[in-house]
């Protein structure tokens, strides 16, 4: 049972009390009684704006779900477009808007590179994804189908030199393709040596590179260095040189690695890849926060036999053309708060009220990064004296509007200026990608980045429309209209507010994070499209996909596009309804399938493991990356589809039967797995799952986080029981 402290007019669970008390406040320059005080104003002033934003999500939602019964099928576009304008849908265009934030830091106004999302709750992933600022490119290809598994190439147990060779020759073409030498090859270079403080290269006579000013630094000795720091993009290359290494004594010029400058930036998520449904979780989610801020985060796990400790990663230095440089060895993290949804019972207010888990979130990882900008850790996350605040899952200006409210009276209470607390729009809801402009300007001097989220955004997208027919199949979605308007119109709101030269105009995650080879063939589109930076699943996948930015430039491509975009919002409106729902019956079967497989690989783990963002295989065997996003849009089409006959309750029962027997099947290997199969009735998780299809209808905007927070809490008081 949870035990509360009265604290003024509210009520904390004292797990939260102790840890805010014990390790947050001190060092901040904020007392006990000026937090606590501002928290319970800044609650009794937002909630009631926060409660009535949602009243306001449900009004809108039944009012389209009226004209949806009213004019079933795919709507004249016309009277569409009037509607949504006459309900407040579509808002008032207004004048221009110019992004106008300061104090950003380079990562996001000059880098262009890959973006990690990772899951606070887990230190060990957290850790990885702040030191994935750098990765070797010889282990993300070496490790990866990148490199392909023939001609003897295959990944043995033990180090396979053939395998090793082509990794090399890879390596080497994307030295001779980015820091080309003004003749001949980095494959022919026998030396790299400092002279005069230049770059100067043997490779049959003394070469230089062709762009001088493409050579950085080195660290070790000038006639002898252990690493030559190339940039290019304004991202660094490290070329390492140890020829007593295993690779550098086999290699020509001693070259043992070449590290890459890959995730700059760090999305470290409290929300959708996180099951946290209560103080307990909640203090784990900021407790780890608090170690990446103050930089003593660490971890140990067994490696085999080895116990091995995980820390975070030190800056990088060399010597330059004007003395020492050093260059940041973490990635810049970005901290991604809850939406205005859900609520928490970790504090109350004096009627017993739970509170706005974002209001929780905004005063409480914001306070805790108030340690980064007094310096009061090993390490600097902001040089510029900003706090990153990700703000997800809000629908239309108003809600960019209350967020902005927050914000202010948060740095108001922890004591930091005005919009140090800078904001990142997740464009993932159909209402703020209709009103994108309208939303940037509430926030335009905090917002530094915005960016796109194919998946939850399709969940929206089916949601809104919920009665207006049945939806194509989940696969079609990417082909679909109003998805290429909805991508083009975010770039188009981003270039032509000016943030482009600012802050980040984002992409979405590549969720196969196996195909490594598909990825470096696919994932240049994103920039070619006009982001400059884009999400990736994992530090492998951000080396890897850090090429692409060596490829293109991210500024020339966003400065062409200034003249070829156009906003797109009639297309954003087409709904994708399939005209004809008489799929081929094994087509039907396999849609109904691949969603029950993916909801019940996700949930499983989730209610019953608390494991917010799991690599799940699908019916293919295929793994993908799963969070609460992919999550929504499964159990969305599935319950879009029982709203349209295209199947029954009972086959949505028996199809999930059979395939909560598949993934019991694929968790075979794991110890903390409980089998759903074949007691379906008393599986907590077979009965979450169960119950998003068959009341998606009824879910708030389609969220999934009311049922799973409820089963994970069912699930947690289960096992206190039989303890």
């Amino acid at each position: 049972m949870s035990t509360y402290r009265k604290q003024g007019k509210l009520e904390v669970n004292e797990l939260l009390y102790q840890f805010i008390e014990q390790e947050v406040l001190p060092g901040t320059k904020v007392d006990s009684t000026t937090f606590w005080k501002g928290a319970e104003d800044i609650i009794s002033e937002l909630q009631p704006g926060t409660e009535a934003a949602l009243e306001i999500r449900e009004e809108i939602q039944k009012k389209l779900d009226s004209w949806h019964r009213e004019n079933p099928g795919t709507p004249d576009p016309e009277k569409y477009h009037s509607y949504l304008k006459d309900i407040g849908y579509l808002e008032p265009e207004g004048e221009d808007v110019t992004v106008t934030t300061s104090n950003l830091d380079k990562e996001v106004t000059e880098q262009a590179g890959p973006q990690l999302v990772v899951p606070v709750n887990n230190a060990r992933y957290a850790i990885n994804a702040a030191n994935a600022r750098w990765g070797s490119l010889y282990d993300a290809l070496y490790g990866t189908d990148v490199i392909p598994e023939k001609d003897g190439a295959e990944k043995t147990g033990a180090y396979n030199p053939k395998r090793g060779e082509k990794v090399i020759a890879y390596a080497r073409e994307f030295l001779d393709e980015h820091f080309p030498l003004e003749e001949g090859s980095h494959k022919d270079v026998s030396s790299y040596q400092i002279k005069n403080g230049s770059l100067t290269i043997e490779a049959a006579g003394m070469k230089t590179l062709k762009n001088p000013a493409a050579f950085l630094g080195h660290r070790g000795k000038e006639e002898d260095p252990e690493a030559v720091i190339l940039i290019n993009n304004s991202l660094h290359v490290e070329i390492q040189i140890d020829r007593t290494h295993p690779i550098g004594k086999t290699d020509k010029a001693g070259i043992k690695d070449v590290m890459l400058e890959a995730a700059t930036t760090t999305i470290v998520d409290a929300e959708d890849s996180v099951a946290a449904v209560d103080a307990e979780d909640k203090v784990g989610v900021y407790r780890n926060w608090l170690g990446l801020m103050k930089g003593d985060l660490s971890t140990t796990f067994k490696k085999g036999a080895e116990e091995v400790k995980r820390t975070l990663s030190e800056d990088r230095t060399y010597t330059g053309k004007n003395g020492e440089g050093r260059i940041s060895g973490r990635s810049l993290l970005l901290m991604r708060n809850v939406g205005h949804l859900m609520t928490t019972d970790m504090i109350k207010t004096a009627d017993g009220k739970e509170i706005p888990e974002g209001i929780a979130d905004a005063l409480i990882t914001s306070l805790i990064a108030k340690h980064d900008l007094l310096k009061n850790g090993r390490f600097q996350n902001s040089k510029t004296g900003s706090i990153y605040i990700v703000k997800p899952k809000m629908h239309g200006s108003q809600e960019v509007k209350l967020t902005n409210a927050l914000m202010t009276r948060v740095e108001e209470v922890i004591g930091v200026p005005k919009n140090t607390i800078k904001i990142g729009v997740m464009d993932e809801e159909r209402r703020t990608s209709l009103n994108l402009k309208q939303c940037i300007r509430e926030v335009k001097e905090r917002v530094f980045f915005i960016n796109t989220g194919f998946l939850d955004r399709t969940g929206d997208e089916i949601h809104t429309s919920f009665l207006g027919g049945a939806m194509i199949r989940k696969g079609d979605m990417k082909q679909s209209v109003w998805l290429s308007a909805y991508e083009e119109s975010n770039v188009y709101q981003g270039l032509h507010t000016a943030l482009y030269k600012r802050g980040q105009i984002g992409k979405g995650m590549w969720p196969m994070p196996d195909e490594m080879k598909q990825m470096m063939e696919q994932k240049s589109g994103h920039l070619l499209a006009g982001g400059n930076t884009a999400w990736v699943p994992s530090p492998t996948a951000a080396a890897l996909h850090a090429m692409h930015y060596h490829q293109i430039d991210t500024k020339q491509v966003q400065t062409g596009k200034l003249q070829t975009l156009h906003p797109r919002a009639e297309d954003m409106l087409q709904i994708p309804l399939e005209a004809d729902p008489s799929w081929e019956e094994q087509d039907r079967r396999h849609e109904l399938e691949n969603n029950a497989q993916g909801i019940l690989g996700y949930v499983v783990r989730w209610v019953e493991q608390g494991v917010g963002c799991s690599k799940v295989p699908d019916l293919n065997n295929v793994h993908l990356m799963e969070d609460r996003a992919t999550l929504r849009i499964a159990s969305q089409h599935m319950a879009n589809w029982l709203e349209h006959g295209i199947c029954s309750k009972e086959e949505i029962r028996s199809t999930m039967e059979k395939m909560a027997r598949l993934v019991d099947k694929q968790n075979e290997g794991d110890p903390d797995y409980l089998p759903m199969a074949p007691d379906f009735d008393h599986s907590t998780a077979f009965q979450a799952a169960l119950e998003l299809v068959l009341e998606g209808k009824h879910q708030p905007s389609g969220y999934t986080e009311p049922i799973l927070h409820r089963r994970r809490r069912e699930f947690k008081a289960k096992q206190l029981q039989h303890q």
